[in-house]
């Protein structure tokens, strides 16, 4: 069980997030529009034509996971609903190491965000002549409104996000539609040849096409901002999930199509979609198209600044972090505090390392693929923390074992695969740096947990020093 309060809880907005609104946090976490304009090159160059089933099986792998986390989303909802979770069902030191996860993972897609926003803000600027525009200040611009949105209203931040992501969305549906009909709406049978399926580089697709899709758990963190949230949390969740995963094995189906032939090949573009326009004689789409993945990679960052501070809050309210971070503001209801954290760091990180010399494109790459180990770390606690925690209610079923057991066998894919064989450098560096972060966390953690359990025998005073 969590422990209780060590802060009074100060509330955030209640009913202020209905079930379209938590759609829209978890499909801009995802980010679809990230996939279609950047990754499927990536999927192509391991998976080639069958690209479009790596995203289907980790759709179904997700889809266990997200099962298994419903468990808790249908019977409990607060802040922080994942770190909760995880608390629920093992208790509060393993809890805190799945929300230190979560901290990590969200804090490095929104670099991601701000460093996609700024490659695809740079591309629209240098359309209309505007060059070397320093990346700090497209770094400022994208998180300097985004943490507005996030401190100001929850609500506003959630329709910000599906407008922008939908918007995206609905433009590079249209170009694959545009593209569907250049082709006379015929069958890709390349695409379809079972005798070519790439049984050795299948698992490695898998890999890709999970790390796409993390984030489906975000609008978990809204349990106590939420309409109805025992009903539109779960649901949130899967249609996040589901929707995203379609529109993945579509745009790959109908990229990999448009490209046959071309030079240089779909793993060689580094803007496929502007191509693809090119190609079916509609280039003049580039520039919506440009413009729709920078708004979809700002929404992409306030959707972490919005999950990532609830984390933080709920943490902050269990005595984990300083007091002040459990604070929320006394007009907006929301965590301001730990939206200007996350803000900060959001900016202040990829700015560091673009002053350094890192260039923007090497910081998205670098931020999304650290940040997919947080995520899976947090999917295998909750995972194990399903069973334990329905059991704790008097609910257990058989179904509830086999349903964890399915879902962690399908974990060990992207575990061993992002690690084996090991990838040059310097990602191979990636899962010493992350373990290093965590191992910090667990010793924080099992102190401060330490700390109040000994405040609670007799020592109060103690816990006000959180």
């Amino acid at each position: 069980m969590t422990a209780p309060p060590i802060m009074p809880a100060k509330a955030l907005k209640k009913n202020a997030l209905g079930p379209l609104e938590l759609l829209a946090q978890g499909i801009a976490l995802i980010s679809p529009t990230m996939t279609a304009a950047l990754i499927v090159p990536l999927m192509f160059g391991t998976t080639g034509n069958w690209s479009w089933l790596s995203y289907a099986l980790g759709t179904v792998m997700l889809l266990f996971v997200a099962l298994n986390l419903n468990q808790f989303a249908s019977r409990f909802a607060g802040s922080g609903s994942m770190y909760q979770y995880i608390c629920k069902g093992l208790g509060n030191v393993t809890g805190g190491l799945g929300g230190w996860s979560l901290i990590w993972s969200y804090l490095g897609i929104s670099i991601a965000g701000a460093t996609g926003f700024t490659t695809f803000a740079a591309t629209l600027l240098g359309m209309m002549g505007f060059n070397n525009v320093p990346p700090v200040l497209l770094f400022a611009l994208c998180v300097g409104i985004s943490g507005y949105c996030a401190w100001k209203n929850v609500s506003l931040s959630a329709k910000v996000m599906l407008i922008f992501e939908g918007l995206s969305m609905a433009l590079i549906t249209v170009l694959c539609l545009v593209v569907l009909a250049f082709h006379g709406f015929s069958v890709d049978s390349t695409q379809l040849a079972v005798s070519s399926i790439p049984w050795s580089s299948l698992p490695l697709g898998v890999v890709v096409a999970v790390f796409s899709l993390v984030g489906f758990e975000s609008c978990t963190a809204f349990g106590d901002e939420s309409r109805n949230p025992l009903k539109s949390i779960p649901r949130g969740v899967l249609a996040s999930l589901i929707v995203s995963g379609l529109f993945f094995v579509f745009v790959t189906y109908v990229e990999v199509l448009a490209t046959h032939g071309n030079k240089p090949t779909l793993d060689q573009l580094s803007a496929p979609l502007n191509t693809i326009a090119g190609l079916v004689h509609m280039p003049w789409m580039a520039v919506p198209i440009s413009a729709g993945a920078m708004v979809s990679f700002f929404a992409l960052n306030l959707s972490c600044l919005n999950a990532g501070s609830r984390i933080i809050y709920i943490m902050g309210q269990q005595g984990l972090f300083h007091k002040f971070t459990a604070d929320s503001h006394h007009l907006n209801e929301t965590p301001h505090i730990a939206v200007v954290i996350m803000g900060v760091l959001s900016f202040g990180l990829p700015t560091l390392f673009s002053l350094y010399g890192v260039a923007v494109g090497d910081l998205f790459n670098d931020a999304g693929t650290m940040a997919a180990f947080g995520f899976i770390v947090a999917y295998i606690l909750v995972t194990i923390a399903a069973p334990f925690y329905v059991r704790s209610l008097g609910q257990m079923k058989p179904g509830h074992v086999v349903l964890a057991a399915v879902s962690l066998a399908l974990l060990l894919v992207p575990t061993i695969g992002s690690v084996y064989p090991v990838p040059p450098a310097p990602v191979k560096y990636f899962p010493y740096a992350f373990a290093v972060y965590f191992v910090i966390g667990g010793i924080w953690i099992a102190f401060q947990n330490r700390r109040l359990l000994i405040a609670s025998r007799g020592f109060p005073e103690l816990a006000q020093d959180a």
